[in-house]
């Protein structure tokens, strides 16, 4: 067995970004970049007013200054005359600020006397405008390459005048589950079956994470339909097999692949729950076997498929974002493979506290669904107290 560190090290070296494509920004949020996003405009293109009041020359600002109103400017209408000393123009928010001008008294500083105004005594010192380029310039650098698009980020690529952007294909990863004691949810189930589960929960990560996952059928335990349903599946960008992948009569996914080039890269992994893992290329097509166990699929999923689908985006190898968490009770030691525990994260205080479940049983998928984070136990790791830190990865807030 090799280190769950070496195994995701591997795995990481047969993934490579897919290729790429052109979509409307509105399609765009959890897409990775392809290319650097320069900016093609300036914003604001020009002196725009932060507040609504009047536009003056600064110089001329003190208190009880009387100014005489000279015209008026909103967004969208600029005023084009030019004030002479001692005028102002009336402004609105995000209107031009006139040629000249260069502080904005804002309303609430001053009293309106018919077609002149009266500053008050106790003026805001703050001038109330925003220079041209003060978020950002013509030819700026604003996103770099491999950036994963957020709602922000659609909002600077708008702003910036970009309708289009090139992206990264979202990865396409093929899911098959196999065994013949596995049914479709809402199908009947035969005598020693189970509903099979995994298939579903790992589509939804892949999803959640930008990809996108095709469910082929269920593959039985036989060669023929299994060796059909691979050549299907590896025609993606990511082929994923979920069980048949141990030493047992009836575990027939390496026999089957290997008649078909499968090059194994390794074959399992020193972790709790999730040993029988295998990784390669079935042809030129990556390939990751998960166990069957659907906990253990579960957890493989977010520690190794994960950071693949990350490469797979172009968005680089990401990894499962860890973080102290204090100890809520007393645990043992642990044994000879890292484990990966499924507990509940609290914080309290700035302070984050981590209670794992009693039961780590790996047949207990409702206790995954419970659980708001994976507490990480190294290999041979000492019993720990409560109060003493331990390393965590969030499945959700805690």
């Amino acid at each position: 067995m090799i280190s769950v560190e070496e195994a995701r090290a591997r795995i990481l070296a047969l993934m490579a970004p897919v290729g790429r494509e052109t979509v409307a920004i509105t399609q765009a949020v959890g897409r990775v970049l392809a290319d650097g996003i320069v900016a093609r405009r300036t914003q604001p293109p020009f002196d725009a007013s932060a507040m609504d009041g009047y536009a003056v020359r600064g110089a001329e600002v003190h208190p009880g200054a009387r100014f005489r109103v000279a015209g008026e400017a909103a967004a969208g209408h600029p005023w084009d005359g030019e004030a002479a000393p001692g005028e102002a123009v009336r402004i609105f928010t995000g209107a031009p600020v006139p040629a000249g001008l260069d502080r904005i008294v804002i309303q609430e500083d001053a009293d309106r006397d018919g077609d002149a105004i009266v500053l008050h005594d106790d003026l805001d010192p703050a001038p109330y405008l925003r220079r041209a380029g003060l978020d950002f310039a013509e030819g700026d650098a604003l996103l770099s390459t491999g950036t994963r698009l957020t709602p922000e980020n659609v909002a600077l690529l708008a702003a910036a005048g970009h309708a289009f952007v090139a992206v990264h294909r979202r990865p396409r990863v093929t899911l098959l589950a196999t065994g013949d004691e596995l049914a479709l949810p809402g199908d009947p189930v035969g005598e020693g079956g189970i509903v099979s589960s995994n298939n579903f929960g790992l589509a939804a990560l892949i999803e959640i994470l930008g990809g996108h996952a095709d469910i082929l059928p269920i593959a039985p335990d036989e060669p023929e339909a299994l060796r059909r349903l691979a050549l299907e599946g590896a025609q993606a960008d990511l082929f994923v097999t979920l069980g048949g992948a141990s030493v047992g009569d009836h575990d027939l996914i390496r026999p089957v692949l290997a008649e078909h080039g499968l090059a194994l890269d390794l074959y399992k992994v020193a972790m709790r729950p999730g040993k029988p893992l295998m990784a390669g290329r079935l042809g030129e097509t990556p390939m990751l076997g998960l166990p069957g166990n659907p906990v253990s699929a579960m957890v493989c999923g977010r520690v190794f498929l994960a950071p693949a689908l990350s490469v797979l985006s172009g968005e680089g190898a990401r990894m499962p974002a860890t973080r102290r968490a204090v100890l809520e009770t007393d645990i043992p030691e642990n044994g000879p493979r890292e484990h990966y525990m499924r507990a509940r994260c609290t914080a309290r205080d700035g302070t984050l506290s981590v209670a794992p479940f009693d039961s780590q049983d790996s047949a207990r998928l409702a206790l995954l669904s419970r659980a708001n984070s994976l507490m990480i136990r190294p290999v041979s790791d000492p019993p720990r107290a409560v109060g003493e830190a331990v390393d965590v990865i969030l499945l959700e807030n805690p």
